[in-house]
């Protein structure tokens, strides 16, 4: 190819990506969580790629900081959901003042949300009634959930990478026709309890980061949906302009 014919061939290229997006694009920008999923099992093999797209992703120093357990044994998905049931009991019997408070358990609750506001956010303190109700489902039902725990020794940030690992994991499920969900409720089974840990064989140095619920979805959740668009600042050419 001639240096001219490779220039058309770029500015080809660059006009159609102005009006048509990428497959890569469309899985980002389509795939939903899927909390509704078929009875029946994902074939071994699907889950062997989705582990191995997760270890291809980039990580800090190529540490791969990462440790993925699959369980695939509804007893065991059952007690790790009867364990966050439990806990979530506990904590909204400790702080959630909403129905029947009183002045102790406001202060009480006040506290602790202020210990861990991440974690007490108001959209999973929501989430602490309904599953502590069984009007939530953990993993929603799937055949299939992947733990994910961080090596606590990695370089940089371990859990970052242990992020971008599973990110990988839910675009290659996606690309097998399979439906994910990020559960990041499953952490209240090893983090306030070392039964699971050593029922699991977890020891130092994997901290739990997440879990993925994998399985083949019902119906067809995919679409766009409307999302809050955040201000950017861009700074070019000695400017700074602000998008949205």
């Amino acid at each position: 190819m001639t240096d001219q014919e490779q220039k058309n061939s770029e500015t080809k290229s660059i006009e159609r990506l102005k009006n048509v997006r990428t497959e890569t694009e469309d899985v980002i920008l389509k795939r939903r969580s899927v909390r509704i999923y078929q009875k029946k099992q994902v074939p071994e093999f699907l889950i062997k790629r989705i582990l191995e797209a997760g270890r291809f992703a980039p990580s800090a120093g190529n540490c791969m900081p990462w440790k993925f357990v699959v369980i695939r044994d509804p007893e065991i998905i059952d007690g790790i959901t009867q364990t966050v049931v439990q806990t979530c009991k506990m904590f909204k019997g400790l702080i959630d003042y909403r129905y029947n408070g009183s002045i102790l358990r406001k202060i009480i609750a006040s506290i602790v949300i202020r210990s861990k506001p991440n974690d007490l956010h108001p959209v999973p303190f929501g989430a602490i009634s309904l599953i502590a109700d069984g009007k939530l489902g953990l993993f929603h039902n799937a055949p299939t959930v992947i733990l994910i725990f961080a090596d606590e020794r990695g370089i940089g940030f371990p859990t970052l990478d242990c992020g971008i690992a599973g990110q990988n994991m839910v675009l290659a499920a996606h690309s097998m026709g399979l439906g994910t969900c990020w559960i990041g409720f499953s952490k209240l089974a090893f983090e306030n309890s070392k039964i699971w840990k050593n029922r699991l064989g977890i020891d130092f140095p994997y901290k739990f980061v997440s879990s993925l619920a994998v399985g083949y979805p019902v119906g067809k959740p995919d679409g766009l949906v409307a999302r809050p668009t955040h201000a950017v600042d861009w700074y070019e050419g000695g400017m700074k302009k602000t998008l949205y």
